[in-house]
């Protein structure tokens, strides 16, 4: 399901997707200009108040985090 949402002041199509989604992984990214044509046109700095479609964001993926002990 996507979601509409407006651009802050400075905002990026890429800040907007970490504000919302939490993420820039996944190539949301990339869907949300397929999902907003002309988009891209308006530079890399959106308007403020411009209205933004996003797509779902990605099934979060388990990552296993190789830890390491100072004490061993």
């Amino acid at each position: 399901m996507t979601s509409i949402t407006k651009a802050m002041q400075g905002e990026t199509l890429a800040k907007i997707c970490w504000r919302v989604l939490g993420t820039t992984e996944g190539g949301v990214v990339e869907q949300a200009y397929a999902l907003n044509p002309g988009l891209a046109a308006l530079g890399p700095i959106l308007p403020e108040g411009r209205a933004v479609t996003l797509p779902e964001p990605p099934a979060a993926a388990a990552v296993a985090l190789d830890t390491i002990n100072a004490w061993d």
